[in-house]
């Protein structure tokens, strides 16, 4: 008799751990100009250093998951995290802090391609991908409320996430040691799809760049432009980390109803208006509505873009390139947003990041249009078992976990 259907919890845990520098990297920031003789651009760019080294990894790893083995890999990235983030929360030596910060995030990287291997092989990629977005979203947001009452010092938040790493290592146990042959789609040894797939990438470069060019001067917008308080633009973000939560929930309940297509275009042009909003807001009702209406679609959206890529490859390797080109993006966001803030002032800034996104849009609905009219994927094909040889053992999947109907 067949096990009853779980979820892949190993992965959501690995999505979750992988996600969490990224998701921390505006406290990260702030806290290493604020604890270290750095300023605000050296910090930056050591913030970008870490996504850099994350976004390498992907890139490095995304053909190499299936033979090398989920559990290898994801305890060598684990490892490398927990290490490098570690070293750099314990350390006050700038160039300590920034191998250690490049080492983790080669490490977040590494786990984050275990992670979208594996939940592109899985049978309902979508619904693995919001929980791992629930999963990171509330664990960044419990620490954004925790770390401030902890006290200052640069160390505490790249601690979060090493302990985070520590805490998901027992979970690769039940990720499988090595590829079955079984799992491996025949004619999938090149990159299918290879045009929608770099066209997607690409187009996830500038999502992702125009993105975090206003997470990375959004304190700037409430502090300067709408003149508020400290307190205030913390209790802003506060709010918008728990939309994201139920933005994520949403998209989870929505599913795959409305398609791809409608998801990824419609919800791209909303959070242009809502950057454009928040660029341009002078008061607090202008500034709140615009930053968390953003982060109640962002996660929406991102979770249909990684369904995207999943179908295009049932073996993972265009979610983890797509996911890597992300990373290229928001690494560059900050400095792009502070430079076009600097040239012509926010609300242009917003503007010119909105028209970006509406543009941006375009292929990336074309992408999930033409992949919405594909037939069922290799990966979503029952897989049979097939005895090689005596004893006959059942062909079991990667990513396999406590049920083989993973």
């Amino acid at each position: 008799m067949s096990a009853p259907r779980t979820l892949p919890w190993p992965l959501v845990a690995l999505f979750t751990a992988g996600y969490l520098a990224p998701y921390l990297l505006p406290t990260t920031v702030g806290r290493l100009a604020g604890g270290l003789p750095l300023s605000t651009t050296e910090a930056g760019a050591i913030g970008s250093a870490l996504l850099l080294s994350s976004a390498t990894a992907g890139f490095l790893l995304a053909s190499r998951v299936d033979r090398t083995g989920p559990r290898t890999l994801a305890r060598a990235g684990l490892a490398l995290a927990f290490l490098g983030y570690g070293g750099a929360a314990l350390t006050g030596a700038v160039p300590a802090v920034v191998a250690g910060a490049v080492i983790g995030g080669f490490g977040s990287g590494t786990v984050t391609a275990v992670a979208a291997s594996g939940i592109a092989a899985h049978r309902d990629p979508h619904r693995v991908t919001t929980l791992g977005l629930l999963g990171v979203s509330a664990l960044a947001g419990a620490l954004y409320l925790t770390i401030p009452r902890l006290g200052p010092g640069h160390g505490l938040p790249l601690a979060a996430i090493a302990l985070t790493a520590l805490a998901v290592w027992p979970l690769t146990a039940r990720l499988s040691g090595r590829t079955a042959p079984a799992r491996t789609p025949v004619g999938y040894d090149r990159l299918p799809h290879p045009r929608a797939g770099l066209l997607l990438a690409a187009a996830m470069t500038f999502w992702s760049l125009a993105q975090n060019s206003l997470w990375g001067v959004s304190g700037r917008i409430g502090l300067d432009q709408a003149r508020l308080t400290e307190v205030s633009v913390g209790a802003v973000f506060a709010v918008a980390l728990g939309a994201g939560l139920l933005g994520v929930v949403g998209a989870g309940a929505l599913g795959p109803r409305l398609g791809r297509a409608v998801p990824i275009g419609a919800g791209t042009a909303l959070i242009a208006g809502c950057i454009a909003l928040s660029a341009a807001a002078t008061d607090l009702p202008a500034f709140a509505a615009g930053e968390i209406a953003w982060n109640l679609l962002y996660p929406v959206v991102l979770s249909y873009v990684i369904a995207l890529a999943a179908s295009l490859d049932p073996r993972g390797r265009w979610t983890v390139l797509v996911g890597s080109a992300s990373a290229l993006g928001t690494a560059a966001g900050p400095l792009t947003g502070s430079m076009l803030a600097a040239w012509a002032g926010f609300p242009a800034m917003g503007r010119t990041l909105g028209a970006g996104l509406l543009l941006i849009a375009v292929p990336m609905t074309a992408v999930a249009l033409r992949a919405g009219r594909r037939p069922l994927p290799v990966a979503d094909l029952p897989v049979v078992e097939v005895p090689v040889e005596s004893p006959a053992v059942p062909a079991q999947r990667a990513y396999d976990t406590a049920s083989p109907n993973v």
